[in-house]
């Protein structure tokens, strides 16, 4: 058994257990039918495909980039539902610079950043970047990608719901009024 921060064991069945909440929590969100993983090690770009097929299913469509370049070219030609960013691209791209070139590409959908050198500024620094999540390389499981998943698909939820209210209270009732009567009510107080 692991020692676990706080003191108490760890064991396989904490695992188990973990990865089935966070199972039972993803079914109420829309899977994603086409992700990007931009990774220039053949490795851990196969072992991220591997566990997302396992998560998902084969018929989910998991394309691969190895270089800026190449992810480029991806998100121009199809935008992917996800992008799985590696923090570091050979020869010298890094997340903090790659992010703005997606989104200059036009995709505006959530990264999720898997780097190996994670700290609490790091994290932070890729927040702030335009990262939806940061997962450490060593952690890449279906754990730690579920719990990524429910972060950002939560939030785009909330998003989604959000922009449904707004267009809601903005739509004309069935009166036939809308936003006009509202400015109207709102100009005369």
């Amino acid at each position: 058994m692991v020692k676990a921060a706080s003191g108490r064991q760890r064991s396989g069945g904490d695992h188990l257990t973990k990865r089935s909440d966070l199972t039972r929590a993803r079914h109420g969100f829309a899977e994603p039918k086409d992700l990007l993983i931009v990774e220039d090690e053949t490795f851990d770009a196969d072992r991220l495909r591997a566990t997302l097929h396992v998560m998902f299913g084969y018929e989910m469509q998991v394309r691969r980039a190895s270089t800026l370049g190449s992810a480029l070219d991806c998100v121009i030609e199809r935008k992917p539902d996800l992008i799985f960013l590696d923090d570091i691209l050979k020869p010298n791209d890094t997340a903090m610079s790659t992010i703005p070139f997606l989104r200059r590409c036009g995709y505006e959908g959530p990264l999720i950043v898997i780097s190996g050198q994670v700290t609490r500024k790091r994290r932070s620094e890729l927040l702030s970047a335009g990262a939806a999540e940061v997962i450490h390389k060593d952690d890449v499981d279906s754990v730690a990608i579920t719990e990524a998943l429910t972060k950002v698909l939560d939030a785009v939820g909330c998003a989604d719901d959000e922009a449904d209210a707004a267009n809601a209270s903005s739509a004309p009732h069935a009166d036939g009024s809308g936003d006009d009567e509202t400015a109207q009510t709102s100009a005369k107080k």
